[in-house]
């Protein structure tokens, strides 16, 4: 049996130590532990994509913001569904998480960090938000394991009602929030619909360590039409 090799590890803002394994040609990303990303196991994360950018694929120039890079999928995806005038802006908390993707994990999903529509910012994605009024067609947001904070309990407020408010004022008019989870939420659905929005949640099917599961995909918008399905 082939071994499992540490790569390489970092300290996450609240003092967690974030750690890049290597087994039998698989990558894993865990923080303290527990493991929080694995390379065979991504369809949901590229489904976070595929949702949040459906209704602007066929835009002349669109805008995305990507919160967390993880290992590239959701990234993958999107720029694999947008025209060649877009722009995506991923902004990834951890300096060591873009340096991995260059250096260990670009080989997964075609170096996407190469794309010229893709600009990479090392920061807080919620501080990036409230700076950027009416600026994307589409945001989506795949932070720490959910809606509860793992690597920086700052993004708490991220998906708070205040943390909401300021996602939907980035957006434009017709834009869609697209948030990744790895379970259901009820509190923050109240929250969404305490801000009158609306909401799709689609459960996403996973395998996780040899387990069956669901992850949890939430479409939210000003407007329901912006949520309907096109099929």
């Amino acid at each position: 049996m082939k071994p499992r090799i540490r790569i390489a590890s970092t300290t996450s803002p609240d003092g967690s130590e974030v750690v890049l394994h290597q087994h039998d040609g698989d990558f894993t990303i865990s923080v303290d532990r527990h493991e929080l990303m694995l390379s065979r196991a991504h369809e949901s994360e590229q489904e976070l994509a595929r949702l949040g950018c459906a209704r602007i694929a066929q835009h002349r120039n669109p805008a995305v913001l990507i919160g967390g890079l993880g290992m590239g999928y959701t990234l993958r995806q999107a720029l694999d569904l947008l025209p060649p005038q877009a722009a995506v802006v991923v902004a990834e908390l951890l300096p060591e998480v873009v340096r991995w993707n260059r250096d260990y994990l670009g080989e997964l999903n075609r170096h996407p960090l190469r794309d010229p529509r893709v600009e990479v910012r090392i920061c807080d994605v919620a501080r990036l938000i409230r700076g950027s009024p009416g600026t994307f067609d589409a945001i989506l947001l795949d932070i720490d394991n959910g809606t509860s904070a793992i690597t920086d309990a700052g993004n708490d407020r991220l998906y708070s009602r205040q943390g909401i408010r300021s996602c939907m004022d980035a957006l434009h008019a017709k834009g869609c929030l697209a948030i990744w989870s790895a379970f259901v939420d009820l509190p923050f659905e109240r929250r969404l619909r305490q801000e009158q929005l609306a909401m799709r949640r689609v459960r996403v099917p996973a395998r996780m360590g040899g387990k069956s599961r669901n992850h949890c995909i939430w479409l939210v918008s000003r407007t329901t039409g912006v949520l309907i399905r096109d099929d």
